[in-house]
């Protein structure tokens, strides 16, 4: 996997898609570390929740972005849908143009929406941009994961998947520097900050971060 430097800095997010993104979520997690030093969790800021909403997450990783130091941030949520998705809406292959279009249909960054608002059609247009349970990316093939629309199940991405996307257009918007891997390309620049999909459950736990995989989608 050439083209990946070395980072001053990683994060590793733990996602929810549950509630709403102003919703203090127990499965909200952080955890960071340097070059050197091993992983710890990184507390909420001080307010009267005990967790992390998805908002504050996203307004957080801008902060911490926009920052000099070099960091490598992996989310565990899908970020983009396989190209079946793209043939069936006519979309052209690019990922912003994605994340814009996605967002018009699913907005899932109003404070007060769940995801399950725009699924069952009193909010959004979620009906014009869905997908089908069969249809799966490279990675989920090769991770043996479930497709990023299968909602409803034990070890399900499809939720969080569908309630971070938006959150993913809001941090490029803030902080037009970063390299989104590997839409931005393979080889990330060196000094640049780097945002990436991950998988936690290929490793133990998340207190080793994450690994990164593949995000292209199936041929």
């Amino acid at each position: 996997m050439g083209g990946l430097p070395t980072f001053d800095r990683y994060i590793g997010i733990d996602y929810s898609g549950a509630e709403t993104p102003i919703s203090s979520l127990k499965g909200l997690r952080i955890y960071m570390a340097d070059r050197i030093g091993s992983p710890t969790e990184v507390p909420p800021p001080p307010s009267p929740r005990k967790y992390w909403t998805r908002r504050e997450i996203a307004e957080w990783l801008v902060q911490r972005l926009s920052e000099e130091q070099a960091t490598l941030v992996g989310i565990d949520h899908g970020f983009s849908f396989p190209l079946r998705y793209f043939d069936k809406y006519h979309l052209p292959h690019d990922w912003p143009a994605f994340l814009d279009d996605f967002q018009r249909h699913w907005p899932t960054d109003d404070p007060h929406l769940y995801v399950d608002f725009i699924r069952d059609g009193h909010y959004g247009n979620g009906a014009a941009r869905c997908g089908n349970t069969r249809w799966r990316r490279v990675t989920e093939v090769r991770t043996g994961a479930k497709s990023v629309f299968h909602f409803d199940v034990p070890g399900s991405v499809a939720k969080s998947t569908h309630a971070g996307l938006p959150w993913l257009r809001y941090i490029r918007l803030h902080v037009p520097g970063v390299h989104f891997w590997p839409f931005d390309g393979w080889d990330v620049p060196a000094g640049r900050s780097a945002v990436a999909e991950v998988y936690p459950s290929l490793k133990r736990s998340l207190e080793l971060l994450v690994i990164l995989r593949l995000c292209v989608p199936p041929r």
